[in-house]
């Protein structure tokens, strides 16, 4: 994997359409924040909590991003997208389909205080965790 957060960006896009498991893109902290369209997540363990069911109750992803902006200084860097979206909700068995805009900071794992988690993390993990991340949309819910 790349070390630019542009490429970690784009490698969460493609979990998201395979489906793989998505807290490991997320530091473990409890400043740690996620705000999806229709619900928001403070702290690691609620946003992981939140990620997984969402894993466990959707299917058929599509996310077509239309225009990432990364802006990197050292340690820490912002992005912000415009990305179509769409899934299969299996518990209502409907898609849904959501033009979005996404937003938010990622860090570096080795600048994190020595007491999270992510500072100790492996090889495996990406070079860069989401921090924070918002994800909203114009469109009725």
């Amino acid at each position: 994997m790349s070390d630019k957060a542009a490429a970690v960006v784009r490698e969460y896009y493609e979990a998201l359409r395979r489906g793989t498991p998505l807290p490991p893109y997320f530091l473990e902290d409890t400043s740690t924040t996620k705000f999806g369209i229709s619900e928001a997540a403070f702290g690691y363990d609620a946003v992981a909590d939140a990620l997984e069911n969402q894993t466990e109750t959707t299917t058929d992803w599509t996310v077509e991003s239309h225009g990432l902006s990364i802006n990197e200084d050292g340690a820490y860097a912002t992005f912000a997208d415009e990305v179509t979206m769409a899934w299969t909700d299996t518990e209502a068995g409907t898609d849904r389909r959501f033009d979005t805009r996404w937003s938010g900071t990622l860090v570096r794992p080795e600048v994190v205080e020595s007491g999270s988690k992510a500072a100790d993390a492996g090889d495996d993990s990406p070079p860069w965790l989401f921090r924070t991340m918002h994800v909203s949309t114009a469109d009725e819910l």
